[in-house]
C-alpha cells in the first residue's frame, strides 16, 4: 500500500473541492450578475461541467503518456490560469472572459475525478473501496474553506467583488501543484503485471452488464447531483431571496454530505455488499426530490442537499468501485476513460439544464426529474445481483 499517495491525494482533493465549491457557489451569481439576460445566468457552470466532460478522455490518455504526477500537476496549472482568467473577467465585467475562465477550471476538473483511480491504484485489491472512501474525505476541508472564501473574498479587492477569492484560489492551485510531484512512481499498478492474458476492447469491457449498471449508478448519481446543486443558488438567492449566508451555508451542508459518508462508505461496502450501498444511494436520492417538494424554506434547502449529498456519495463510490471489478490493469485506461465520458457528459447535460428549467419551470418541477430516473437505476441493480462478475468479486446481493 502506497500511503504518501493517499497523503497527497486527500490533500490535494481539498484544494480541488474548495476550488469546486467556490465555482458552484459563485458560478451562477456572477453569472447573473455579467449576463446579457437571465436564463444564461448558469451558462458558465454549465460551460465549465461541459469542458469536464470534453477533458476526460483526453485527461486519461496524457496519463496514460506522461504519468498520474505530472498530469495532475498540469491541470492545477489550468486551474491556475482559469482563476487568473476570472479576475480579469471581473474587472472588466466581462461574460464571455468569464465562461471561458469557467472552462479552463473545468479542464483541472476531468483530472480531479480521477484522483480515486489513482488511489485504486496505489492499494491491493481488498482495499480499494476503503482508498477511494479515504481520498473523497478530503473534500470535507473544501466544505469549510469553500464556502468561506466566496462569501468573506467578496470584499478582499475593492471595487473588484470576488477577485479576492479567486487570487485565493490560485494560490492554493499552485500550492496543489507542488505537493504532486510527492506523488510516487511506484504506485501498485505501474509496477503490478497481471496474469498473462490478452487485453480485452473497451467495447468488450463496456457491454459487460455490471459494467454498465456501474457507469449508469455514478451516471445517475452525478447527474441528478450536478442539476440540483447547479440549480439551488438560483432558486435559493435569486428566486427565493435568500440571503448569500444562508445560500453559501446550504452549500456547505450539501458538500459535507457528500463526502463525511466517505468515513464509512467503503466499510459499508465491505460489510453489506456494493449494491446495497448503492441501492440506498438511490433511495436517499429518493429522498430529496421528497423534501424538495415540500416547500422553500432554507430548512427544505437544507435537508434535501442533505440527503442529495449522502445519496450521491453512495452512489459514486459504489460505481467506482464496481467498476473497478469489471476491467484488469492493463486495461483499466480505456474502461475509465469511457466511465469518465458517460459521467460527466451526462452532468454537463443536466447543468446545462438546471438553469433554463428553473427559469421556465421552477424549483416544483425540477423536483420530479429524478423520481422515474431513480426508479431505473433500483431496477438495474437488481437485474445483475447475481452477476458473475460480482460474485467473482464477494460483492453478489
Amino acid at each position: 500500500m502506497q500511503k504518501g499517495n493517499l497523503i497527497v491525494l486527500v490533500t490535494c482533493q481539498m484544494i480541488s473541492a474548495t476550488g469546486s465549491i467556490v465555482m458552484v457557489t459563485l458560478g451562477g451569481i456572477i453569472g447573473s450578475m455579467l449576463a446579457p439576460e437571465q436564463a444564461l445566468a448558469t451558462l458558465p457552470v454549465s460551460l465549465m461541467i461541459v469542458a469536464v466532460a470534453s477533458s476526460t478522455i483526453p485527461a486519461t490518455l496524457l496519463m496514460r503518456n506522461i504519468g498520474r504526477s505530472k498530469g495532475f500537476a498540469l491541470a492545477s496549472m489550468s486551474a491556475v490560469t482559469g482563476v487568473l482568467v476570472a479576475i480579469v473577467a471581473l474587472a472588466k465585467s466581462s461574460f464571455g472572459l468569464f465562461i471561458v475562465a469557467a472552462m479552463l477550471f473545468g479542464i483541472n476538473m476531468a483530472f480531479t475525478q480521477q484522483y480515486r483511480y489513482a488511489a485504486a491504484e496505489s492499494v491491493e485489491r481488498r482495499y480499494i473501496p476503503r482508498a477511494i472512501s479515504f481520498v473523497l474525505l478530503g473534500a470535507i476541508g473544501g466544505a469549510f474553506v469553500g464556502p468561506e472564501l466566496a462569501m468573506r473574498g467578496q470584499f478582499w479587492i475593492s471595487g473588484i467583488p470576488y477577485a479576492g477569492t479567486m487570487v485565493a484560489l490560485a494560490v492554493l492551485f499552485t500550492v496543489q501543484a507542488l505537493l504532486f510531484l510527492f506523488l510516487l512512481k511506484g504506485a501498485r499498478a505501474d509496477v503490478t503485471k497481471e496474469p498473462e492474458q490478452p487485453a480485452r476492447s473497451v467495447r468488450d469491457i463496456a457491454l459487460q452488464p455490471v459494467f454498465l449498471v456501474a457507469v449508469l449508478g455514478a451516471t445517475t448519481g452525478y447527474g441528478l447531483m450536478t442539476l440540483i446543486m447547479t440549480a439551488t443558488p438560483l432558486s435559493m438567492h435569486l428566486n427565493d431571496g435568500h440571503s448569500l449566508a444562508h445560500t453559501a451555508g446550504v452549500i456547505r451542508a450539501h458538500v459535507l454530505g457528500m463526502y463525511v459518508p466517505s468515513l464509512v462508505s467503503g466499510f459499508l461496502i465491505e460489510r453489506f455488499g456494493v449494491l446495497r450501498l448503492m441501492f440506498a444511494g438511490a433511495l436517499i436520492l429518493m429522498g430529496t426530490a421528497i423534501v424538495g417538494l415540500q416547500g422553500q424554506s432554507v430548512l427544505h434547502y437544507w435537508w434535501a442537499l442533505v440527503l442529495l449529498g449522502v445519496g450521491w456519495n453512495f452512489l459514486y463510490v459504489g460505481g467506482t468501485t464496481m467498476l473497478a471489478y469489471t476491467y484488469t490493469l492493463e486495461e483499466r485506461f480505456g474502461a475509465q476513460a469511457v466511465n469518465e465520458f458517460l459521467v460527466f457528459g451526462t452532468s454537463a447535460t443536466a447543468s446545462l439544464l438546471a438553469g433554463p428549467v428553473m427559469y421556465y419551470f421552477g424549483w416544483h418541477q425540477l423536483m420530479l426529474i429524478p423520481i422515474p430516473v431513480l426508479l431505473i437505476i433500483c431496477i438495474a441493480l437488481i437485474a445483475i445481483r447475481r452477476n458473475p462478475v460480482l460474485i467473482n468479486a464477494g460483492q453478489e446481493g
